[in-house]
């Protein structure tokens, strides 16, 4: 029994709780202005870095329990397992609610010691009064969090705060029966990491995103200070980088998430509107405007109140979020939700009191707050920035008000109404009709928005306001110009542009026509001024940059989504799912492959080739009857030389690792002009967690060609035979085998058989039977007699393509005669669905951009703030 990792763990959490409580009530003291204030700050600075040593000390502790498979902690045994490769083992740490609690506390704990160097090294006095103050809604942050893993439960109330990740495994279930029998009992292996979790992406997805999180506690916690403190006006250039680098990893975050979805999951697509999804793409979008509002203010003072309102909302939305998906509210409206773990008081005390506590501050201080008396103008820059942010905030309450579903019914219900209240059948179809509307109208206001803030354009002196005249500065000369001569040039090469591409693209439907008319305008004016910032001022190309990423990325989704072709179109018209459940569609866009029998699917020759396992030391795949899995184990034995590429990985009888609940099935493409490629679908097996299906996806400059498997023998299903038949018969002889017919051409001797060692008084024979299906292709089956120490042995040979099992049973010397038995099964097939999704590189190219443009925007204003 390891207990003193266990203790030590517990023991810093304990630790972490206290010394965030500590520092918080230090940091409001110091945030007094007494004598006291520079003394408290020194002591909350010692707690709070006490605090991210103790953080730091759980995180370790909890990994070392999973790395070194401590299975007498719940938390190992339930989501590790010695099969594990290292680098999956680390994605179990945030498998489970306390693990991705943790992950949060930590990031945020970091962000802290930042934050502290960040005032400590400050220029500027005015933002080192906002330490205080702002380190103190972090201290009570972690405190929050920090009691969601303590697990520590109050003698005679019954009450528990918190669930500890250090939990034994007999505390967990002390209901099992072999405590009785085995005190001490330790499992020889854990349940394993969930198949889905099983990709690179998750490994780094899941920190990314709970960065993200941590990152929008601290324009939060800067605008609660600058209320506090009465600096109603000084908290916004501060907390302005930080909202950046917020919505900048926030969104990488979300990205990460969409590209794992759409390599691992079989929803063919990379964003299905799931509530959790929703969850948090909603407070990202409050994010994104209130960078949007905050960046006014520094120009114009005159989004000051509306800043701090998005700035405080999208952190209860990051809370409330959080209260749906790991409350079990959620139910089975999310496959990425948790099971409540008897959290969700705890999670709605959270959330309750940093909701109704920062609305109070914001309303008791809002008479207060200065407001800019200048009217914005509509030929300002400022004005189309807050349309922007408006409009974003509009799809944002869009989503969140249909997402909050499960919530409306579970409070009816706490009052005794039921609720008939349900999401929406087709989610995709409910969000998208509404989201792709709010997108027209952001990217054109961006494309405007950008145009106006580079391209200098100024309301002109009040004698010609009411000519509708504008002044352009450009290089030094104003011109005398109105909105149609302003824009007429980037909307000339809009319309031509895109009249061009919709005409080589085949767009004929009007609403994404629409979309991608106005993708191309943002994406015009954004370059046009681009152009100009790069003669000299490349850093302040960030803002274009992005919003081209954004409008590249609607021209990705538009046909990736809206001109996606289904492949795998099924014409014959064989009913493949006799279920009454499954849709018409699937029947007609699913097409069932046996076993190495090529169909044409399009322009492309489609063969279904067989299964395989994946190696771990070797590239490629392994046809799986090239290896013997080794039953419970992650190890397989090679049955020949394996190799790859001409280079041999495993002698024939060597023992290698390989991802046991892997299956892959390899479908071969052969096109018109003769190139082939092959695609690897696979399923995943695994029996606590369910089956899963991930698609195998070929990426092309046009186009990406995916394929998922939707139905196939299960690889660990035992076939179910037919009773035997005997033939007997002489060489030469005809047979109908089933729906076959074979020719039995002979015997051979061999002095080989697989698995028997033969010796020299030993003998084998191996016959040569060749199978012809209904359109005359040949299959050739070889079963084996031998005779070994003067008994008699059978090698059968099964074909899986032709679902025949067939052993030569009997050798008569004195006829000539030959018995076989044969057994026949259901034939090896596969059911796929293939679909080319052309464009969705732009989709990919726009996020990178968007980043590129966040990033570089977010660099400057870091630089800005630190200049004091």
């Amino acid at each position: 029994m390891h207990y003193w990792i266990g203790n030590t763990g517990h023991l810093a959490i304990i630790s972490s709780f206290v010394t965030a409580l500590l520092a918080t009530y230090g940091y409001a003291q110091a945030s007094r202005n007494t004598l006291e204030a520079p003394k408290w700050q020194r002591f909350s600075r010692i707690v709070f870095g006490i605090h991210a040593v103790s953080v730091v000390t759980v995180v370790a502790s909890l990994y070392w329990i999973i790395y070194n498979h401590y299975y007498e902690y719940h938390y190992s045994w339930d989501n590790s397992s010695r099969s594990l490769p290292g680098y999956y083992v680390i994605s179990s740490f945030w498998q489970d609610q306390e693990g991705s609690f943790l992950l949060w506390i930590f990031w945020l704990a970091m962000i802290g010691l930042v934050l502290i160097r960040y005032f400590n090294g400050s220029k500027a006095e005015q933002k080192m009064k906002f330490e205080a103050p702002t380190l103190a809604v972090f201290g009570l942050v972690q405190a929050f969090l920090c009691s969601m893993i303590l697990g520590v439960v109050i003698p005679g109330l019954d009450f528990k705060i918190g669930s500890s990740p250090f939990l034994l495994l007999r505390e967990a279930h002390p209901e099992w029966p072999v405590w009785a029998m085995k005190p001490d009992f330790i499992p020889e292996d854990g349940n394993g990491l969930n198949p889905l979790l099983q990709n690179p992406w998750m490994v780094i997805h899941p920190p990314t995103l709970f960065l993200g999180y941590a990152l929008t506690l601290v324009p939060f916690a800067f605008a609660i200070a600058g209320l506090w403190r009465k600096e109603y006006k000084n908290w916004i250039k501060p907390a302005l980088p930080w909202t950046g680098v917020g919505a900048l990893i926030l969104g990488v975050g979300i990205m990460m998430g969409a590209i794992w979805a759409y390599e691992t999951l079989n929803f063919e697509g990379y964003w299905n509107w799931d509530p959790v999804e929703n969850g948090i793409y909603v407070p990202w979008l409050v994010l994104v405007g209130a960078l949007h509002t905050m960046i006014i203010y520094q120009n114009n003072k005159s989004t000051l109140r509306i800043s701090a309102i998005l700035v405080i909302a999208q952190f209860v939305l990051v809370l409330y979020a959080t209260f749906m998906t790991r409350s079990g509210i959620l139910g089975n409206a999310s496959v990425h939700s948790f099971t409540d773990l008897g959290l969700s008081g705890q999670l709605l005390i959270y959330l309750l009191t940093f909701t109704i506590g920062s609305i109070a501050l914001l309303v008791w201080r809002w008479k207060d707050m200065p407001s800019s008396e200048k009217e914005i103008s509509t030929y300002s820059r400022e004005f189309w920035i807050f349309c922007g942010a408006t409009v974003i905030c509009m799809a944002a309450f869009q989503v969140i008000v249909t997402t909050s579903i499960p919530v409306y019914n579970t409070l009816l219900a706490n009052f005794g109404i039921k609720s008939n209240l349900a999401l929406p059948a087709d989610q995709v179809k409910h969000y998208t009709q509404f989201q792709q509307w709010f997108f027209v109208v952001i990217v054109i206001l961006n494309g405007i928005g950008q145009f106006f803030w580079w391209g200098k354009v100024k309301r002109e002196q009040p004698e010609r306001v009411a000519k509708g005249k504008m002044v352009v500065e450009a290089k030094g000369i104003s011109l005398n110009l109105g909105p149609w001569e302003v824009f007429s040039t980037p909307l000339v090469i809009t319309l031509l542009a895109t009249g061009i591409l919709i005409v080589l693209m085949g767009v004929s439907n009007v609403t994404y026509i629409i979309l991608f008319l106005t993708a191309m305008f943002s994406i015009v004016t954004n370059f046009t001024t681009i152009v100009t910032v790069l003669k000299g001022k490349w850093k302040l190309s960030g803002g274009a940059v992005a919003h081209i990423g954004v409008a590249l990325m609607l021209i990705g989704i538009l046909f990736s989504a809206g001109y996606s072709k289904v492949v795998s179109q099924n014409k014959s018209g064989l009913i493949i799912f006799n279920d009454k459940n499954v849709a018409t569609k699937e029947n007609v866009e699913n097409q069932l492959l046996w076993l190495n029998q090529p169909q044409q699917l399009d322009k492309y020759l489609v063969t279904y080739k067989g299964k395989y396992v994946q190696a771990r030391d070797m590239p490629g795949y392994v046809p799986r009857e090239s290896v013997e899995l080794i039953e419970n184990d992650f190890h397989a034995v090679a049955l020949k030389d394996l190799t790859h590429d001409g280079k041999t990985y495993h002698k024939k009888g060597d023992t290698l690792e390989v991802f046991p609940e892997n299956t892959y099935y390899e479908v071969e493409y052969r096109q018109q002009d003769g190139k082939i490629f092959s695609l690897f679908p696979r399923i995943q097996i695994n029996p606590r967690m369910g089956n899963a299906v991930s698609p195998a996806i070929r990426h092309e400059v046009k186009r990406d060609i995916y394929t998922h498997i939707m139905d196939a023998p299960m690889p660990n299903q035992e076939r179910q035979w037919s009773e035997t038949e005997n033939y007997t018969v002489a060489i030469g002889d005809t047979l109908f085998l089933n729906d076959y017919v074979a020719l039995f051409r002979g015997v051979q001797p061999v002095k080989e058989v697989e698995g028997v060692a033969l010796g020299p008084g030993d003998a084998a024979v191996k016959a040569d039977i060749e199978v012809f299906d209904k359109s005359g292709r040949s299959v050739t089956v070889d079963p084996v007699y031998f005779i070994k120490d003067r008994n008699v042995g059978l090698r059968a040979a099964t074909s899986d393509e032709l679902g025949l099992r067939v052993r030569l049973t009997q050798i008569d010397p004195k006829t000539g005669k030959f018995t076989f038995g044969v057994n026949a099964t259901q034939r090896d097939y596969i059911v796929m669905k293939a679909i080319e999704k052309p464009h969705i590189n732009l989709l990919w190219i726009g996020t990178g951009l968007l980043v590129v443009g966040m990033f570089l925007s977010t660099k400057r204003r870091f630089g800005e703030s630190v200049a004091g």
